[in-house]
């Protein structure tokens, strides 16, 4: 995986490397570059494998890191391909003509985080939240608590326990 990780190097722009295991690297790339070298991976050097796309919104930074994993069958290693995008403007340039399944993972995206894939087929269609107004959910500015608070009425019964205090009268209820 060494050499496969230099020859990327001296091809792309790789801002930070995290090599997990012997056989797992992530590398982080500009967006200019993510899908150029998500080809090369998959085109010359094995890796035909997609596994996943998915993304983490770090609010704090006005960003979303978007990692497409690819799986190298023959050797069986694994690379992160990691890229970050503005939080504002969302946009990524769809890899489906790659995957065919990579499709369903932009329009996930799409709908919870609200990151935009431009061509990529039935992205702006309603996936699985039908009819959401709201902003997307997994962006970490989505008040979930607000959201069940405004659309769930109260259950009579429920109640909060601090757990400390719970545990402590089950297991000890003659205290």
């Amino acid at each position: 995986m060494q050499k496969i990780i230099q020859d990327i190097e001296s091809r792309y722009s790789v801002s930070e490397k995290e090599i997990r295991r012997n056989n797992l690297c992530f590398l982080t790339i500009p967006k200019n570059q993510a899908i150029s070298l998500v080809t090369y991976l998959r085109d010359y050097q094995g890796y035909s494998a997609f596994t996943l796309l998915t993304a983490v919104d770090w609010i704090e930074e006005g960003h979303f890191q978007l990692t497409y994993l690819l799986n190298n069958p023959t050797n069986y290693t694994e690379i992160g391909v990691r890229t970050m995008i503005e939080r504002d403007h969302a946009t990524m340039e769809s890899a489906h003509h790659l995957w065919e399944s990579m499709q369903t993972y932009q329009r996930e995206l799409k709908e919870m985080f609200g990151i935009d894939f431009p061509g990529s087929p039935r992205v702006d269609e309603d996936f699985i939240l039908e009819g959401w107004t709201d902003i997307p959910p997994y962006r970490r500015d989505f008040d979930t608590k607000k959201y069940a608070e405004e659309t769930y009425f109260p259950r009579p019964g429920r109640e909060t326990n601090d757990p400390a205090e719970y545990m402590k009268s089950k297991l000890f209820p003659n205290d």
